[in-house]
């Protein structure tokens, strides 16, 4: 069960156009056929608002249009704002959509809403051409769970034209210790200039870039063990502080200073020209090529080990029609015909990706990368075999691991400061990291191991 789920990738879009004479919401009520034409629900959280045209719902109304025998209907009964509990709800009813959005693959097994659709998607050999590592995350003990949706990747957008007028070289696999040296050389706050957004990522991806045998925050995922008492986390979160103190963040600026630039929004301060590297994902490359006037590109992360998030599918083990609900996850996900729309549809609407390619494909992979116009993307997409994963809709009990676990310690106005909050305080210097690592390492890892034993009770 440790070892049962390793390697992701993710996407997201938005969306919204009325279906001709076919309404895309379900009624609370809609259920299996209508007549011989079966209806699927799909529920998921990026549908944009209704008369918006937007590409998930222009992708459903080009899948239905293909269809003789299914009709898939929006169902508007799971709340964005609280979506495991919607989905709770519904399950408790009997009533959950046939095709949904996860945002935990562990949580939707434990809670038993998922189908094991294995014999189905071994069957498919579109199935097949998906990267390993990325079949390997749709699996709870080496049965398939989840279909996976979309990829994006998180690292480090650059400003080059900061680094040029600072005569600083951009080295194309730029390593750790010279990251920080840009980050460090660009910053001249009189000039207007900060070397980074904000530190508080570092601790999650340094340690893996300093040890092969972890994965994100530390997480292996062979044996899953974290190892937050490690000299690597210790000196991420130490290298994230020191920037943070010696004024190389935009975060950690007076606040006349950011008063001066873009005030305390730093996505915006770094769309603007006023900051040399900013951690974010990919999807935020659509709002990159609309507003920034710069030189940019994306590098990943330094180092060479870049970092994936998925997105993913879950099929209801209570649907009527599994074999028609997996054909629907996968035209919106993985398949080859259902990317292939997807980007007629894009470049038909003049609408932007938002997602990477999931498929193998090399004529849809060809294809997404002459549409794309985000410099370096592609070349860190091509460097992913020793990726690491962000593990939150994969890791059993990673959420606790990581943000949520309360940890009985006082920091400021919070008398009892979870996981999350310590980290936030050692990388601004309120606490000492050391002091707590000991402890920090042994609630995330009771996190993992209590979700792991509940996803073992259901066997």
């Amino acid at each position: 069960m440790k070892k049962m789920l390793s390697k992701i990738s993710l996407g997201l879009s938005v969306g919204m156009l009325a279906l001709g004479t076919t309404s895309l919401f379900a009624p609370a009520t809609a259920h299996a056929q209508d007549g011989d034409r079966i209806q699927l629900r799909y529920a998921n959280w990026n549908f944009g608002t209704e008369g918006e045209i937007g590409i998930e719902r222009l992708m459903i109304e080009a899948y239905n249009n293909s269809q003789d025998k299914v009709e898939v209907v929006i169902d508007q009964n799971i709340d964005t704002s609280d979506w495991t509990g919607s989905l709770a709800t519904a399950a408790s009813a009997g009533d959950l959509p046939d095709v949904f959005m996860l945002n935990s693959i562990p949580t939707a097994y434990t809670n038993e809403w998922l189908l094991d659709i294995t014999d189905i998607a071994e069957a498919d050999p579109e199935f097949a051409e998906i990267p390993e590592a990325t079949i390997d995350s749709t699996k709870v003990n080496d049965r398939i769970y989840s279909v996976p949706f979309a990829t994006h990747l998180l690292g480090y957008y650059v400003n080059h034209d900061i680094l040029n007028n600072a005569n600083l070289q951009m080295t194309e696999d730029v390593t750790v210790d010279e990251f920080f040296e840009l980050v460090r050389s660009a910053t001249d706050v009189n000039q207007g200039y900060v070397g980074i957004v904000q530190a508080g990522s570092i601790p999650d991806w340094y340690p893996g870039a300093m040890n092969p045998d972890f994965g994100w925050f530390t997480y292996n995922s062979t044996d899953g063990t974290f190892s937050l008492d490690s000299n690597e986390m210790a000196q991420g979160v130490n290298m994230a502080r020191d920037l943070g103190a010696n004024g190389f963040t935009y975060a950690d600026q007076p606040q006349d200073v950011k008063d001066s630039m873009s005030g305390d929004d730093g996505g915006l301060a770094f769309r603007s020209g006023q900051v040399a590297f900013h951690y974010d994902g990919t999807w935020l490359n659509t709002a990159m090529a609309e507003q920034a006037n710069f030189d940019w590109s994306f590098i990943g992360l330094p180092g060479d080990r870049n970092v994936i998030v998925n997105d993913f599918l879950g099929i209801a083990s209570s649907t009527e029609h599994p074999q028609e609900a997996y054909e629907f996850a996968k035209f919106m996900s993985f398949g080859v015909e259902g990317f292939s729309t997807r980007m007629d549809l894009t470049e038909e609407n003049d609408l932007q990706f938002n997602t990477l390619p999931i498929t193998s494909n090399q004529e849809n992979l060809d294809r997404y990368w002459s549409l794309v116009d985000a410099p370096g993307v592609a070349e860190v997409f091509e460097k992913l075999d020793n990726a690491m994963i962000d593990p939150l809709k994969v890791v059993p009990g990673y959420a606790q691991s990581r943000f949520e676990a309360p940890t009985g310690v006082s920091v400021g106005d919070q008398e009892n400061a979870n996981v999350g909050a310590i980290i936030n305080a050692s990388v601004n210097g309120t606490v000492n990291y050391q002091d707590y690592a000991a402890q920090l390492q042994e609630l995330a890892q009771a996190a993992h191991d209590e979700a792991v034993q509940a996803m073992e009770a259901i066997q």
